[in-house]
């Protein structure tokens, strides 16, 4: 089989595309980010630098691959209008060549930010989409145009999962793994008795397996993805800590009063966590994933302990080999700000 993979270059991107070689595909994948050939374990890949707003290119693309797994996005550190650029506009320059070229399936990757933070838990799929921040409302219209395209009778499968880590995750979690390793205390917002919900990356690609070959009556539909074993964060965050034996722990705080500042932050661009992640830092979060265990046999393997301790692991072991620049995306250090400077003092 022939796939194509955007966002290739991607945390997601990467994954998925390593766990395919290694079945024997053929792979194509496309991103503006610049690769990293080596971590590729496939003989078959072909990579390609551009974007999917490139509606030529993609045209071509959908020709020449036999299912197109939508990976690609603008993450939200990201400005306004580059998300809904790329989230939005790309994902509709991919179902249309998609379209136009005969392929019935295209698996789009979502996000449970689609939910904003809502006050029931768990969370269905049918419950009330009200994204946060310029991401969650993003993927909002970007799951309506899919929806456009399902009912011009192209298959669809639409999945939204949990904030999901594993190896090669960096971003928001190389700052919580900076901070354990150093024996810091780790803030947490609120008092930590939430239960908030992860995903292993290793998870989520299964779960993206399923959708590519299962039933199209089954995944032409919608389905959450996330850890089933988790706990509080106190108690999962107390896990890795414990595991780092750095002298880290957990040190509860006000959560208005933290969210108070962490918002100017935000807005005077001093700080890399955004609305959602602080929004719902001390809120429960988590979904009911019985959708896609009852109707495709998905079961996860990785608890948010166990994934938390796994990853930081392969921090541990690859850290000095690490780009040392900081950027916005998923593969990369986010830039600590005015965090790295309360560490100082933690």
């Amino acid at each position: 089989m022939k796939v194509l993979i955007t966002g290739g270059a991607g945390f997601l991107g990467l994954h998925t595309a390593n766990i395919y070689a290694a079945d024997g595909h053929e792979l194509t994948l496309v991103d503006i980010a610049e690769y990293n050939k080596e971590e590729y374990k496939g003989e078959h890949i072909n990579f390609i630098r551009d974007d999917v707003r490139n509606k030529e290119l993609m045209e071509k693309l959908s020709a020449e691959n036999d299912i197109i797994i939508h990976c690609a996005a603008a993450l939200p550190l990201w400005e306004r209008e580059e998300i809904f650029s790329t989230n939005v506009n790309g994902t509709r320059t991919v179902l249309e060549a998609a379209f136009n070229q005969g392929k019935k399936r295209t698996v789009f990757i979502s996000s449970t930010a689609v939910y904003g933070i809502p006050e029931k838990h768990p969370i269905f799929e049918d419950d009330p989409l009200i994204g946060v921040g310029s991401y969650g409302e993003s993927k909002i219209q970007a799951e309506k145009v899919c929806q456009e395209y399902r009912d011009k009778g192209l298959i669809v499968p639409i999945i939204r999962p949990k904030t999901f880590i594993g190896p090669e995750r960096l971003g928001v979690f190389q700052i919580l793994f900076d901070w354990v390793e150093s024996g810091k205390r780790i803030p947490i917002i609120g008092d930590g008795k939430n239960r908030y919900q992860l995903l292993d990356v290793r998870d989520l690609v299964d779960s993206i397996k399923l959708v590519v070959n299962g039933p199209e009556d089954l995944v032409n539909d919608t389905y959450n993805v996330g850890a089933e074993e988790f706990g509080t964060v106190e108690e999962d965050v107390g896990a890795l800590c414990e595991y780092a034996g750095s002298g880290a722990r957990v040190m509860k705080t006000n959560a208005a009063f933290v969210k108070f500042f962490l918002r100017i932050f935000e807005k005077l661009k001093l700080s890399p966590l955004y609305e959602w992640v602080y929004g719902t830092a001390d809120k429960d979060s988590f979904v009911a994933v019985e959708k896609i265990k009852n109707r495709l046999g998905w079961s996860p393997k990785w608890s948010n302990a166990d994934s938390l301790i796994d990853t930081y692991k392969w921090y541990l072991e690859h850290k000095h080999e690490l780009p040392t620049q900081t950027g916005v995306t998923h593969r990369v250090a986010w830039k600590q700000g005015i965090l790295g400077l309360f560490k100082r003092f933690l």
